[in-house]
Parts: structure tokens; C-alpha cells; sequence
């Protein structure tokens, strides 16, 4: 029979929330902008004209359940 030595535990060290608030104000903008393009950009409410940003997003529209027509 062997012996088994256990190391000792390691605890995490914790983030502070000054660190990680400004990563997750920038994440949550992206996912706004996201969900804005992938849901409302089409229509009387565009901010970009024509039906260039419709078009390359709408099989993402229907798999995300967002109607578009």
C-alpha cells in the first residue's frame, strides 16, 4: 500500500466589486445593443437606413424568438 499526502487547500483569492463593476457596466451596454439590433432595428423605429442590418440579423431574429414580419 502507498501513502496519499494531501496538499493544503487553497482558498480563491475574492475579486473586489470596484474591479469587476466597470466589466460588467460594459457587458450589460453590449447585450443592450445586442438585443436593440437583433430586436428593433427594422422599421419606422431604424436608426440606420435601408434593410442591410434587418437582413444580415433575421434567421438570429427567429431563432431568439423576436417576430419581424
Amino acid at each position: 500500500m502507498s501513502d496519499t499526502v494531501l496538499a493544503p487547500a487553497v482558498r480563491p483569492i475574492p475579486i473586489p466589486v470596484g474591479d469587476l463593476l466597470p466589466w460588467a457596466v460594459f457587458g450589460g451596454l453590449l447585450f443592450l445593443v445586442a438585443i436593440y439590433f437583433v430586436g428593433t432595428e427594422q422599421g419606422a423605429t431604424s436608426l440606420i437606413p435601408g434593410m442591410y442590418v434587418h437582413e444580415f440579423l433575421h434567421d438570429g431574429r427567429h431563432l431568439l424568438g423576436f417576430p419581424c414580419h
